[in-house]
Formats: C-alpha cells, sequence, structure tokens
C-alpha cells in the first residue's frame, strides 16, 4: 500500500495529464504486486503531437514537484508509448492502438485503482 504523500502526489500528476487532455487516466498502485514500482498513471493520447506536448508540459511539472525524472530525454520519441520514469511511480502516455493492444490495467489487474478525482476533491 503506497503512503499518503505518494498517493497525494500520483492524484496530481494524473490530475495534471486530465487537464491536458489526457484521457481514460487510470492510477493503480501496484506496490503489492511489484517490486520496483509502487505506482502507476495511465493515460491515453491522441496523437504524437499530443503526446509530446504532454511528455514536456509533465516533465516541468514534475520538475517543480521535486520529482525526479530517471529516464529523462531531449525529445519525446514518436512511437504513441512514453514511459516516464519516476522510480516509485511509473507514468504510461500511449496512444489509443497501444493502450489497447498492451491493455496494462489488465496485465496488472491485481493491482488496486485509487481514485485520484475524490483524492483531488478532499484536498480542495
Amino acid at each position: 500500500m503506497i503512503d499518503e504523500k505518494t498517493t497525494q502526489i500520483v492524484s496530481e500528476i494524473a490530475q495534471f495529464i486530465t487537464d491536458h487532455k489526457g484521457e481514460d487516466t487510470v492510477v493503480m498502485d501496484v506496490s503489492e504486486v511489484s517490486g520496483w514500482a509502487d505506482c502507476f498513471i495511465i493515460s491515453t493520447v491522441n496523437s504524437v503531437g499530443h503526446l509530446k506536448g504532454v511528455a514536456k508540459e509533465l516533465w516541468q511539472f514534475l520538475n517543480d514537484r521535486d520529482v525526479h525524472v530517471h529516464n529523462r530525454h531531449k525529445n519525446v520519441l514518436g512511437d504513441g508509448w512514453e514511459l516516464i520514469d519516476c522510480g516509485d511511480i511509473v507514468i504510461h502516455l500511449m496512444g489509443r492502438e497501444l493502450r489497447e493492444f498492451y491493455n496494462l490495467e489488465k496485465l496488472w489487474h491485481t493491482g488496486k485503482k485509487i481514485d485520484f478525482m475524490e483524492k483531488i476533491n478532499q484536498t480542495n
């Protein structure tokens, strides 16, 4: 089970992605079933351009909150999937086709979904 601080920051990240037109954003606590991550954030983007824009803005958002990105690179790749590794938090920004194909929610179905909107509403 992830701690309150991590729950808060993943909720803020998920809200940020949603505010930037990420669709079907899901936050999953995988701490009980993964030895290398505590939480996944998965969201669908509409195009490679959208992916690049969200990723660039998200890197700044994470930097402003002192969340270290382990795999930061100068340019977002154009393959339709950007994995942003923040250590215990792993963010997946995916095009619709790739998200449907890999179906990470099904693959990690034993993880617990976190209602990030409820968490955001509690803090406001």
